[in-house]
């Protein structure tokens, strides 16, 4: 009679793949609800204008480029008045997506001399604008918030540098904003033309302080570095440029 001796019990085992799928799906669960807890750092969340900043939100910013319609509504949620114009002008120089904000006093966006027409996604970008970096910067560099912006005008049925030939500027549809100066809270105005050459001061250093501020906002921001065209002004406008954005 032969003895047949009974081999101990094998451990039970998980295929290392599958241990992986576990642990990926784990944290897949896991990171999508934290994106939900935390929107502003989803790209596929739409933007708050008024909540904190993320790693997408200059994706979402740019996703409102050429998109009227998510574009209003980010301004509804927001709470930020507007008032949509009908659509006006005729081929390059075009304007179907045109409104005026509400002035407001609040955030400090009050634009002088008149509060102008411009595209949905240059308004929502300046708000943004104004409320992350401008203020900031205003109140870290200058012990002042700002009261108001100065600007040179929005629509200029043109090209671009005023050539008879070429590409056409963003300012022939309105989407683009010259912003020119700043006035404090405490009375004092900043210009580009009296204050962007004096680096070393204050006032020099909020200037560049907010214009790199906006390449976070905007598709394109020129300012003085970029030619004796913007030494009096900085371009800020709303091109079209995937999620990247030009700026000098």
């Amino acid at each position: 009679m032969t003895i047949r001796k009974r081999l101990p019990a094998r451990p039970f085992r998980i295929d290392r793949a599958v241990i992986a799928l576990l642990v990926l799906l784990a944290l897949l669960a896991g990171g999508h609800g934290w994106l939900k807890a935390h929107p502003e750092h989803d790209p596929r969340a739409p933007v708050d204008l008024n909540g904190p900043e993320g790693w997408a939100t200059s994706m979402q910013l740019a996703g409102l480029r050429g998109d009227p319609v998510q574009c209003r509504q980010a301004l509804d949620r927001a709470g930020i008045g507007f008032t949509a114009l009908d659509p006006m002008g005729e081929g390059a120089c075009r304007r179907d997506d045109r409104m005026r904000i509400a002035s407001d006093a609040e955030r400090g966006l009050i634009l002088t001399p008149t509060m102008p027409e411009a595209s949905c996604s240059v308004n929502a970008a300046l708000h943004w604008w104004m409320q992350h970096r401008v203020q900031p910067a205003a109140e870290d560099i200058l012990g002042s918030r700002v009261a108001s912006l100065q600007h040179l005008g929005t629509f200029n049925c043109r090209r671009i540098n005023g050539g008879s030939q070429g590409r056409w500027s963003e300012h022939a549809t309105g989407n683009a904003i010259d912003i020119a100066g700043f006035t404090l809270e405490d009375g004092r105005r900043l210009t580009l033309s009296a204050d962007w050459q004096n680096a070393g001061n204050p006032e020099g250093a909020f200037l560049r302080a907010v214009r790199d501020g906006a390449c976070d906002a905007f598709g394109t921001v020129l300012s003085p570095d970029y030619n004796a065209l913007h030494a009096d002004h900085f371009h800020l406008d709303q091109a079209e440029r995937g999620l990247g954005s030009f700026c000098r």
